[in-house]
């Protein structure tokens, strides 16, 4: 029986472990896409306790707290801070097979020294001891973050966010590169009942006045202009679905106009809104160097109960039907056809949707290595499996080789064991292929493989 989560956990192979520990160990990381606050990395935060730093805000572990039957007040009320770390560890000693188990002791183990195990009966002893050492300024945001050997890491923005705490860092001299990503889906969601409202906000940050969609389209522009100057490299956007429905520009305008009378739109008009914007954010990307990243493939909000008294991020959104690949094929292409396609990461968080984004990504790749990329295992599916089936589709439909890698998309400052799992996930599938005589055992080609995967494509593909 192998020791608990020792120095070899998820190694089978003697080459798995030299891979893990003589390279991907070593590398720094690239966290590309995470919801890390940029006020809080300027101001240096310190955590009053490790429920603050473990449960504030991780509907990751809102989840399984509800999935073991813990009442609200532990998990988002108001018992006091001891008392939901119990909660927390009680839910925890039993949750066998979930990632979390697993993220959580490694963190422990990283951060705090402990390399024992949480549970109901050690729960006290450990919240003293995180506590303890958290009163340490060692274990300040920006620490937390150079101790995780983060060489650049890229936040969520809005278009209309002023970036003044990313302009804070910048002028402090931290060693981190700390980057603002464009997320402009408020401009997107025609369809929400707050799209009139951000437009008049865009329009401010913009130094501007939007009364029709080429308005919309210069701000926006304006936008990308202000985020580059201040080091922006990537887009993000959080997508139901990637629409595809062509349009005139008169009928754009017709429909803009049409909303911002206050009249309710068809589900044929916002795509036709949407298709047209994205195509038009996408040609700008591209014009800037930028990587596109498109999210779909989840419902979100599914318990409205829960959303009105907590709102979004609450812990009850779920996996979505799988994406219409031709509209994804037709948006893609639209793109190409004008060689207007930005590098561009394709997550679904549908899994069953892997093979085929794999197979559309192969149909536009051309210019830069793994120029589409087939987006690391994202939330439900980043555990163990969703890893090991999201690293083999790839491979066989793709380029492994060129893959940028592993994300925290996490708002914790202590989710960068997350990347340490995976990479151990990494080398044990490299290993294995090795001692079973699938590819040669040639350290030279294999220290490349995982060092890009691990750290390098990242760089390359990010331009940082």
């Amino acid at each position: 029986m192998k020791p608990f989560m020792d120095k070899d956990f998820l190694l089978h192979t003697e080459t798995a472990k030299r891979l893990y520990h003589d390279v991907a160990a070593k590398c720094p990381i690239i966290d590309y896409h995470c919801h890390l606050s940029p006020k809080e990395i300027a101001e240096d935060k310190r955590f009053s306790s490790i429920t603050e730093l473990w449960l504030g805000g991780d509907h990751y572990k809102w989840r399984l707290m509800r999935s073991f039957g813990v009442a609200e007040r532990y998990i988002t009320g108001d018992a006091d801070d001891r008392e939901k770390f119990r909660a927390w560890a009680e839910t925890l000693s039993l949750a066998i097979g979930n990632p979390l188990y697993h993220w959580s002791h490694l963190e422990l183990k990283n951060y705090f020294g402990y390399d024992g195990i949480l549970n109901g009966e050690t729960a006290d002893a450990v919240f003293d001891l995180c506590n303890e050492k958290l009163r340490d300024p060692a274990f300040s945001a920006r620490n937390l973050i150079l101790r995780s050997d983060v060489a650049a890491l890229c936040t969520t923005d809005d278009p209309a966010d002023s970036l003044e705490w990313h302009r804070q860092i910048a002028d402090s001299g931290f060693t981190v590169k700390v980057l603002p990503s464009f997320r402009p889906d408020k401009a997107l969601g025609i369809e929400k009942a707050d799209w009139t409202s951000y437009l008049h906000m865009l329009g401010i940050a913009a130094g501007t006045e939007i009364h029709s969609f080429s308005d919309l389209c210069s701000a926006l522009e304006a936008r990308t202009a202000f985020f580059d100057a201040l080091g922006c490299r990537v887009s993000d956007h959080g997508l139901a679905a990637v629409p595809y429905a062509s349009a005139s520009s008169e009928t754009v305008e017709a429909i803009f106009q049409k909303r911002r009378a206050g009249e309710a739109l068809t589900a044929q008009e916002t795509a036709k809104y949407q298709t047209t914007l994205l195509l038009f954010l996408g040609r700008t990307y591209a014009k800037r160097g930028w990587v596109m990243q498109l999210h779909f493939g989840v419902i979100r909000d599914n318990a409205k109960r829960v959303y009105r008294t907590l709102g979004p991020d609450a812990g009850v959104d779920s996996i979505g039907d799988t994406v219409s690949i031709s509209d994804l094929a037709a948006f893609l292409n639209a793109l190409d056809e004008t060689d207007e396609l930005p590098k561009t990461i394709l997550y679904s968080l549908n899994p069953n949707d892997n093979a085929a984004l794999a197979t559309v990504m192969g149909c536009f790749q051309r210019d830069v290595p793994g120029k589409l990329q087939l987006g690391s295992a994202w939330w439900f599916n980043d555990h163990k499996k969703g890893m090991q089936t999201q690293l083999i589709d790839l491979a066989a439909e793709g380029h492994l080789a060129t893959f940028v890698g592993m994300l925290t998309d996490s708002r914790s400052f202590l989710s960068y064991a997350r990347h340490e799992y995976f990479r151990r996930i990494l080398c044990d599938l490299l290993g294995t292929w090795v001692e079973d005589g699938e590819f040669p055992n040639d350290e030279k080609t294999f220290d490349r493989i995982v060092r890009g995967i691990s750290f390098d494509n990242a760089r390359r593909y990010f331009c940082l």
